[in-house]
């Protein structure tokens, strides 16, 4: 780089060099600007970028495509409408009494009903965890001698333990509803007063997912088979790492498969295509 008193006493080829040597410069800066900007541009709407890469100040707000002041909030007019509907046996009647006149206090306990004005209330009942105990006889054997036992179901394989509907519930909630392992056991504990432990929701989703292991294969091979399949991927974190949550589907069948990677060797890596 030329000093002050340098640029002075140059001549006139030094400085249309140094001029040249400045604009090339200058192009690659702009260059690299103009690239860090692309990529600080870039979310998951305009790139192959995943949703979880966004962030949450990149995120953009939601839009509506409902213009204001063309339609009011609700159902619109000639919409058919959903409502409760009384039903001809409900679960539990509760008769409540008229004994005495509100007007002019006459009592009318052994006055007879004229009519009846109904009102049906729709609500969950109360629910807690039922315990079913098992008892298998034993007995001696008067020809040999030898003690025998009744045999328990396969339910009651341990003298303790939770029912298959329980367990099927926390799958149900852990692995499709999506609700973290501390969560669905609060959630146990707070309706049925049966905290689980997170050990136990594990054990429930590893255990179903060997039992539908054969279901897994039939699908995939029908998936093999078919002529046309439509294949996906977005990003998904595992233990704060990124992810890759790959889908291989037809108009009926579906098939995830979690990688590291994404695109081509992920997908051969997962074994369908």
């Amino acid at each position: 780089m030329f000093s002050r008193e340098n640029l002075e006493s140059a001549s006139k080829e030094e400085l249309i060099t140094l001029i040249l040597q400045m604009q090339q410069q200058i192009i690659h800066l702009e260059a690299r600007i103009q690239d860090l900007e692309d990529r600080l541009a870039k979310n998951s709407s305009n790139s192959g970028k995943p949703p979880s890469s966004d962030g949450v100040a990149k995120k953009p707000a939601p839009k509506s495509l409902r213009e204001s002041g063309q339609r009011k909030s609700g159902g619109q007019k000639g919409h058919k409408g959903e409502t409760l509907k009384m039903v001809d046996e409900p679960d539990h009647l509760e008769v409540h009494s008229v004994q005495e006149c509100p007007h002019c206090q006459t009592d009318l306990s052994v006055v007879a009903v004229c009519e009846v004005e109904k009102r049906q209330v729709f609500d969950i009942p109360p629910v807690r965890v039922e315990v079913t105990e098992h008892q298998a006889e034993m007995k001696c054997c008067p020809g040999c001698g030898q003690q025998v036992r009744g045999q328990f179901p396969a339910v009651a394989s341990h003298a303790v333990q939770c029912g298959n509907r329980i367990l099927a519930f926390m799958v149900y909630l852990n692995a499709y509803q999506l609700v973290p392992m501390r969560r669905v056991a609060e959630l146990l504990g707070d309706f049925y007063g049966h905290m689980p432990s997170q050990a136990l929701i594990q054990s429930a989703n590893q255990r179903l997912a060997s039992e539908i292991t054969p279901t897994l294969a039939a699908i995939v091979e029908q998936l093999q088979a078919a002529p046309v399949v439509h294949c996906d991927e977005t990003g998904m974190r595992i233990e704060g790492e990124l992810h890759w949550l790959h889908s291989v589907c037809t108009q009926f069948l579906t098939a995830y498969g979690v990688h590291a990677k994404r695109g081509y060797e992920a997908m051969m890596d997962l074994g369908i295509l």
